[in-house]
């Protein structure tokens, strides 16, 4: 995650030096997005044939190429070669990506059946660092080392980590089910479920292609400040996502709540983010920070029990219980993952770029509000 989220505070405005304007750079964000789709679906339905170790082996070997090679991208020339080798670059990094989630996702639900949210909570404290390291770690050594560096170590720390889990993770043997991702679409649970994800995923796509520029250009922050303000994202996500999903593990019922109340903070949150234009209230650094902090805690309470939830359902449709299952339902949940992440940074480049910060914004939390609307009508 730290590869990810190293982006936002410079690549942004480094980009825009290169001759991106604002819709190119969401596409930039936004192609990863899809490719990162497509790869977890197709690898999520073959998880057992292909190997869950190897897969997340080979993907975070190819995710440390292309973060390597992703930093090396300052030396191409401004222009048509830089934007088609950033896109070329990220696409493949993304089914890297995509590789390495689905089969770790699954192999976690395999080892710890009944305390799939409390594991994967746990876990979310490792995503949450990630996501808190890599602004700050990427602007600092931005702004101290210049465009290169970044990328280097982390792409170089991701490959030491390949031969580590190629001797500490377990083979899993499993049988090929015959099951598809349709039946599971079938269910209108699961497809609410589904666009629960996609409105998470949204709004962090929308911030990570369009806050930085926002940010430098409304309150004259440098890059490793803003940096620090993401802070304000990822903390309460880290430190509220092993407690939410333990709660929700020891008390299953209270997981379409957790998602009902964390959708309407979230909603709250981006409303309030620019803030929305039609509460004439003028733009303040400790407001961002605030919100941020909102929008961190809420999308734990909503992004924990959708992924048992999903499983539940898939079992409740007469699913096996198995590694193939289990593949397929982490490839649907890191499919619809990717769709937001594919629609936040160009839908909210587009309109931030056409419109504002503050429209982009209400649009992202209108879609919370719609997800929030949605589950209350199936209660």
């Amino acid at each position: 995650m730290i590869c990810y989220s190293i982006l936002g505070p410079f690549f942004p405005n480094e980009a825009v030096k290169k001759g991106a304007s604002q819709t190119v750079i969401g596409l930039i964000f936004g192609c990863y997005a899809i490719c990162n789709l497509l790869g977890a679906l197709i690898l999520g339905k073959y998880i057992v044939q292909i190997g869950a170790k190897f897969m997340l082996v080979m993907g975070l070997f190819v995710s440390s190429v292309c973060t390597i090679l992703f930093g090396l991208l300052n030396r191409v020339p401004a222009g048509a070669a830089f934007i088609s080798l950033c896109f070329i670059v990220r696409s493949v990094d993304a089914v890297g990506f995509a590789a390495a989630m689905t089969s770790s996702f699954a192999m976690t639900a395999k080892i710890f059946p009944n305390n799939v949210a409390t594991v994967l909570g746990s876990l979310e404290i490792f995503t949450g660092l990630g996501l808190i390291m890599g602004p700050p770690v990427g602007g600092w050594f931005y702004q101290s080392f210049g465009y290169e560096v970044p990328f280097m170590l982390l792409g170089c720390f991701l490959l030491v980590m390949v031969p580590f889990n190629i001797y500490v993770l377990p083979v899993i043997e499993a049988e090929p089910s015959k099951d598809s991702f349709l039946r599971l679409l079938m269910k209108t649970k699961i497809v609410l479920l589904c666009y629960v994800i996609f409105t998470l995923s949204a709004g962090l796509g929308y911030l990570d292609a369009t806050l930085s520029l926002f940010a430098i250009d409304t309150f004259g922050l440098s890059p490793g400040y803003v940096g620090l303000i993401m802070l304000g994202l990822s903390l309460p996500y880290c430190l509220a996502s092993p407690l939410l999903g333990y709660f929700t593990d020891k008390y299953p019922v209270t997981r379409s709540w957790f998602m009902v109340i964390g959708g309407t903070a979230t909603g709250i949150g981006f409303w309030f983010l620019g803030p929305a234009p039609f509460f004439n209230i003028s733009s303040h650094l400790w407001l961002l920070v605030l919100m941020l902090a909102i929008i961190g805690f809420s999308l734990g309470m909503t992004a924990i029990p959708t992924f048992p939830e999903i499983i539940t359902c898939a079992y409740d449709l007469g699913y096996e219980e198995g590694l193939s299952t289990l593949g397929m339902v982490s490839g649907l949940f890191g499919a619809f993952w990717s769709l937001g992440m594919f629609y936040g940074p160009i839908v909210g480049g587009l309109i931030t770029q056409n419109l504002n910060f503050q429209w982009a914004a209400v649009v992202q939390g209108s879609l919370a509000f719609l997800g929030v609307s949605r589950l209350l009508s199936k209660r």
